[in-house]
């Protein structure tokens, strides 16, 4: 039994000799993908050949933070964590794919699974289809690699990206945004006071409310970042982990996406939209 020394990227060695079988050109080498038919065929009609499976992980441990729990706040500390680990494993995703001359990753599946190991420890994963164009990008940037150099990443199903290459767009990247929050407990007068009646619960409205709102924030920036017309396909999600009932994580992900063309113009039976800005 051999071990593996991690790659600068902190990808296995393992998997860059499983990756430099799957490059184009070597004998043998055969893709692998998680794509459903449907999507692997839609894929290749849009004008992507898949490379192969690709994925990034990253086991964590999810500090504690202390703080004044009778208010609402954000437990910033723990939003840097979920953040900063979800990032490592995108990152090395995205350095598989690099390693296999992918100009994006598609069908991606960003999860977080606890393990065993402790109680504030859990392994984020990325998963995707690593795709290479088989032509350069229409207009005047002919890379479907983003601005930042990278391939391309995109958690659309295999019809909606082959519905949105087919409109003239193409995807830059993941975009996501993150924000741990502790909801105040209600004050015990209170919770006397809503008995047998029918009423909101202001502050815990405004907990939520504002915490949504931190993560969508924050997902809009990244794409900015990318130079991005918008995101599409966004999902605006609560977890709670291991944190208890009034501490809740909410992540807001999406697809950010580009026009092809400046002039870009939306075809459809009978009629014709133009986008030009």
């Amino acid at each position: 039994m051999t071990t593996s020394e991690p790659t600068p990227e902190g990808v296995p060695a393992d998997a860059m000799r499983r990756l430099a079988e799957l490059r184009p050109g070597q004998k043998g080498g055969i893709f692998t993908s998680d794509l459903s038919v449907n999507e692997f065929l839609l894929v290749k009609e849009a004008g992507f050949r898949p490379l192969g499976l690709v994925l990034g992980s990253s086991i964590y441990h999810v500090g504690m933070q202390l703080g004044r729990w009778g208010r609402n706040q954000e437990l910033t500390m723990l939003s840097q964590a979920m953040y900063h680990a979800r990032e490592l494993a995108m990152s090395r995703m995205e350095a598989e794919a690099a390693a296999l001359g992918a100009d994006g990753i598609v069908g991606v599946r960003l999860t977080v699974e606890a393990r065993e190991f402790g109680t504030d420890i859990a392994e984020f994963i990325a998963v995707g289809t690593a795709v290479k164009a088989d032509a350069p990008a229409p207009g005047a940037n002919s890379s479907w690699r983003n601005v930042k150099g990278r391939p391309f990443t995109s958690d659309l199903n295999g019809q909606d990206f082959w519905t949105l290459i087919r409109a003239g767009y193409a995807p830059l990247g993941m975009t996501m945004g993150t924000c741990v929050y502790h909801i105040a407990h209600q004050k015990m007068g209170a919770v006397f006071s809503n008995l047998g009646r029918n009423v909101e619960i202001e502050p815990f409205t405004q907990a939520l409310y504002d915490a949504r709102e931190l993560a969508m924030e924050r997902m809009q920036k990244e794409a900015e970042a990318l130079r991005a017309e918008g995101v599409v396909g966004v999902r605006l999600d609560s977890h709670n982990h291991r944190w208890g009932a009034h501490t809740t994580e909410f992540l807001a992900i999406g697809t950010a996406v580009r026009p092809l063309r400046d002039d870009h113009v939306i075809e459809r039976p009978g009629m014709v939209l133009s986008l030009d800005r």
